[in-house]
This record gives C-alpha cells, structure tokens and sequence, in this order.
C-alpha cells in the first residue's frame, strides 16, 4: 500500500507508533474509536488508513467535529489528527476551549513548523529566522509554545516528543488514550520538503540528528534560562493530573436540571 506522503515525512512514524499503541492496549481493533481530521498532510493518518470510523473535516474544524462526536456517543474513544497550522494555526480557538472545557477527547498535533501541504508559508510554531514561501528573509515572529498554552488552559494530559524518540512516543500516545479528560500529544516531526531544504538541511537524517541534538528533557530545561533555551525542544510530559471532564460535569448538570424540574 502506497501512502500520500513525501519520503522522510514523520506522519508514517506518527502512524506506527498509534497503531503499536493501541495494540499494546490491547485493543483488538479500532471499534471503540472514532477518528476527526482537517485539512492538511497529518489529515491523512486516519482515512483511509486506518478500519475504522472517521470524518474529514474543513480547515481547523476537526475538534468542534470530535466535540459533537463526544457528545452522542460518550463511550468511544475520539482521537483528532492535525498539523500545527490545522490545530495550532486555524483552529487555535478550538484547541484552547477544548483544553479549557477539559473535553474528553484525544488530539495529536503533528508539528512540521510550517504549512507543509498548501505551500511551505510560515506557521504559528515556525522556528524565528527561519525561511519559508511567505519569509523568504526569515520568520520575524516568535513561535507559539502550543504545549504550554494547553496546559495552562486546563488540559488533562499535555506531552510533547519528535519523531526520533519512537518509544517515548508511543508510551505518550498510550497515556493520551487512556486519559480521561482533554489529552493533547505534541509530535514534533520533519517536514524535508516545505520545511527542511528552506531551512538548510541536506537530508532527512540531518533533521533527525537536529532533533536529536536540540531536545531536552522538561526536567533540565527548567534549571536553563531562555536564552539556552531558544533553539530547543523541550520534551516530556507537561501535565498529567485527574480533574472532572466536561462530559462529567455536562450530564451531572442535566441529571440535577431534570430532578429539579420533577420537584417542581
């Protein structure tokens, strides 16, 4: 089976370790799941590569989607894949209210730095200084630390990993699914055709060695300063606490609301 994306694209590797993840849950199929996408190249993960129920949703809407999915059938498990332009760019209000809302939902936010499908122009998370279709001098902009705006929005369970950490990630992807609560998964990945050949990187293992070389651990990154930090990648696991969900509070309050309507 052929897949739509360019060699050295980190959407196979977000792929295998899901699918390992959900195995290793032992999970027998994907029945209990319902997957929501939007537009972009990580839109492409779930339809029509995985058996299972799935909607394609326009640009930065597939967690509004995955919220009315939630909201009839309580019971299954709703996962959103995006880019960072898809989740962290168009849909950046969704994501926060969701967080917020604490919304029983799961979303993994492919992060390539750049609008990878539509034309290589510059992303909310694109790193400053570098070159894309729309800065060819540079990006003048400070990236946006999606992670960290997750987390203090109310998330349940907030990690970030790239896709040279393969086991990490899996392991994160394992947490995300049993979450109860909103569970966001950072995968930072290389994107060689929009992003790394602007970026002035040869190759594929040049980005991942990059990776690689510029990831640190969330507990060493806490005693540097921004300075150190301003190239970096910081990974690990950023949230992962139990707080009431909005599913929970949402029929609590219908279930109160009917037994006053009964009294009175």
């Amino acid at each position: 089976m052929s897949l739509p994306f360019c060699v050295g694209c980190g959407c196979t590797t977000v792929i295998n370790n899901f699918l390992r993840a959900v195995h290793e849950l032992e999970y027998e199929d994907l029945r209990k799941f319902v997957f929501c996408s939007g537009i972009g190249c990580a839109g492409w993960i779930p339809s029509p590569y995985f058996k299972a129920d799935s909607i394609h949703t326009p640009h930065g809407r597939s967690i509004p989607v995955a919220t009315g999915v939630k909201f009839v059938r309580p019971d299954l498990n709703v996962v959103v894949f995006g880019g960072d332009g898809d989740i962290a760019g168009i849909g950046v209000g969704h994501l926060v209210h969701a967080a917020r809302r604490n919304l029983d939902i799961m979303v993994v936010m492919v992060n390539n730095m750049i609008y990878g499908m539509t034309g290589g122009q510059v992303a909310p998370t694109t790193p400053i200084g570098t070159k894309t279709t729309t800065t060819p001098y540079g990006s003048f902009e400070q990236p946006l630390d999606v992670i960290r705006l997750v987390a203090a929005a109310g998330a349940s369970y907030v990690a970030r990993w790239t896709t040279s950490h393969g086991e990490q990630l899996k392991e994160a992807l394992k947490k995300a699914i049993v979450t109860k609560g909103f569970a966001f998964v950072e995968t930072v990945s290389p994107c060689p055709t929009a992003f790394g050949r602007r970026a002035g990187f040869n190759n594929v293992a040049e980005m991942f060695r990059w990776f690689r070389h510029n990831s640190v651990p969330l507990e060493e990154a806490e005693k540097m300063t921004m300075e150190e930090l301003a190239s970096k990648i910081v990974v690990g696991d950023y949230v992962d606490r139990k707080i009431p969900t909005f599913t929970e509070t949402l029929f609590k309050t219908i279930r109160e609301a009917k037994k006053g309507a009964k009294k009175n």
